[in-house]
C-alpha cells in the first residue's frame, strides 16, 4: 500500500512497523504521538486488530480516518479509536498481494470494500480511486461470508493448482503447459457461470476415469490423493453427481 500510495503522488508521513529498515516511509515508535495525517491504515492479522486500536486510541491527536485493512474483522473494532475523536472504516483490497512490489502493481483495476463512518468511507472512496482500485460498499454484517468468498476464490485455486502441478510433475510434463487451459476456464467461469464451466469425467459422470485419477494420485504421495480426493468430491457436489461419490470409495 505504501509503494502504491506513493506511486499515486501520497506522502507517506510515518510507518509504524515492527521490522526496522523497511524502506517504505519515515520509521515511527510506540514511544511517540503519530504525525498529522489524513488517514492512517493498520495493516496486521486480523487477532491484532483490537490491541493495536487500543494501543493507537492515545496517539491520534491530530489525525482524521483511521481505517483497517482486514476482509473479516468488523469495523466496531476500532470503537476505541472512534472514541478518541477519530473516524473508521474498513478498506479490503480484493487482490493477491504475496509480495510488497508486485502487490503494489496488481493494486489498479482490483475492488477494494470499503465501509465505516461516512467521513471514513468518503476519505477511503477518494484514496481507492486514486490507486485505481474500484470500491464496492462492505458492511460488517456482510464480512464473514465476503472474506470466505475471497479466501476461496484466492487460496482455493492456489492449492488446486498445486495439486495439478503435482501431477503434471508425476507425468514427466511442464505444469506451465496447463496455462492457457487455466485462463481460459477462469474467464469461462465469468462469462458463463460456474454450472455452465464444469467439464471432464466428474460432470460426465465417468465413473472408472475418476476412480483412474484418485488411483494414481494417492499413487504420488498420500497427501495428494487426499487432496484431490477433496477437491473430486467437491466438484462433484457442485456438478450434481453426488451419486457417483459412493461409487468411488
Amino acid at each position: 500500500m505504501a509503494i502504491a500510495a506513493t506511486r499515486a503522488g501520497h506522502e507517506i508521513v510515518g510507518v509504524l512497523a515492527r521490522t526496522p529498515g523497511h524502506g517504505y516511509g519515515p520509521e515511527l515508535s510506540w514511544s511517540e504521538d503519530l504525525p498529522e495525517a489524513d488517514i492512517v491504515l493498520i495493516a496486521v492479522k486480523d487477532d491484532a486488530i483490537a490491541e493495536v486500536a487500543d494501543r493507537l486510541a492515545g496517539k491520534l491527536a491530530a489525525v482524521g480516518v483511521v481505517a483497517h485493512m482486514s476482509g473479516f474483522v468488523p469495523v466496531t473494532a476500532l470503537r476505541p479509536i472512534q472514541a478518541a475523536g477519530a473516524a473508521v472504516g474498513g478498506f479490503h483490497p480484493l487482490q493477491s498481494m504475496p509480495d510488497p512490489e508486485s502487490g503494489a502493481m496488481a493494486l489498479a483495476g482490483a475492488h477494494v470494500g470499503i465501509g465505516g463512518d461516512p467521513l471514513a468511507v468518503d476519505a477511503l472512496t477518494h484514496l481507492a480511486d486514486s490507486l485505481g482500485l474500484k470500491a464496492f460498499s462492505l458492511t460488517d454484517h456482510a464480512r464473514p461470508a465476503y472474506h470466505a468468498a475471497a479466501a476461496a476464490a484466492a487460496n482455493f485455486v492456489v492449492a488446486s493448482l498445486a495439486v495439478s502441478a503435482d501431477l503434471f510433475s508425476a507425468a514427466d510434463v511442464d505444469p506451465a503447459v496447463a496455462e492457457p487451459l487455466v485462463r481460459r476456464v477462469v474467464d469461462n467461469v465469468f462469462e458463463k457461470g460456474a454450472a455452465a464451466s464444469l467439464t471432464g469425467p466428474i460432470a460426465r459422470g465417468d465413473v472408472d476415469t475418476v476412480i483412474g485419477h484418485l488411483t494414481v494420485a494417492r499413487d504420488v504421495s498420500e497427501a495428494v490423493g487426499r487432496q484431490f480426493s477433496l477437491m473430486s468430491e467437491a466438484t462433484a457436489i457442485r456438478a450434481g453427481r453426488e451419486q457417483d461419490l459412493k461409487k468411488w470409495k
